[in-house]
């Protein structure tokens, strides 16, 4: 009798990029640095989605570099110099990031660290509901939110419209987005203050 190991698990082609640059000003301090009761908003955040199936992950600070010491070694920690111009420019740089892992990444869940109540069933559940579509989004009782995947396609397009605060959003309202309801799974609010 022959044994054979088990085939590996396919590896997932999609990532996860967690934007995490802002100073906070309204919560009075950036984000990435923030804990609550359940702990740290940024190793949370990266927990949901690597939880939800994206590998690698990779998360942009910039108004607090330090919080870096929060991730161990298995996150791309990316710091957007120009992170003071909005999310466009830390979206703008992690897509660059990613852009240099290689092609066999082929979309990208983009989430929030201001999300807290966020779940990994949310990310799987807006991977899964993409099918082919190159372009998902979650939904809160039918009001689209985050997080959002961006097929590679798609990467340069959204680079292009991701200025001042507004990441993709410009982008999106021009494209055929798929909305995944998850509304009875968080309540994708963002917190902006304590």
């Amino acid at each position: 009798m022959t044994t054979v190991d088990p085939p590996a698990p396919a590896r997932s082609t999609a990532a996860g990029l967690l934007l995490a640059a802002g100073a906070g000003s309204r919560m009075g301090m950036p984000k990435a640095l923030v804990h609550d009761e359940r702990g740290s908003w940024l190793r949370r955040g990266v927990e949901v989605l690597r939880e939800g199936g994206c590998d690698p992950v990779v998360v942009v600070l910039g108004a607090a570099p330090e919080a870096a010491d929060l991730l161990d070694d298995s996150v791309t920690v990316v710091v957007a110099q120009e992170w003071a111009e909005g999310m466009g420019a830390s979206l703008r740089a992690g897509l660059a990031a990613l852009a240099g892992l290689g092609p066999d990444v082929t979309s990208v869940v983009v989430s929030l660290v201001d999300l807290p109540d966020l779940v990994p069933e949310v990310v799987s559940r807006v991977v899964g509901g993409a099918g082919a579509a190159a372009l998902a989004r979650a939904a809160y009782d039918g009001v689209p939110g985050h997080p959002v995947l961006l097929g590679r396609d798609h990467w340069a397009g959204v680079a292009t419209a991701a200025t001042g605060d507004r990441g993709a959003r410009d982008y999106l309202a021009t494209a055929d987005v798929v909305l995944v309801e998850c509304g009875d799974l968080a309540s994708g609010r963002d917190v902006d203050t304590r």
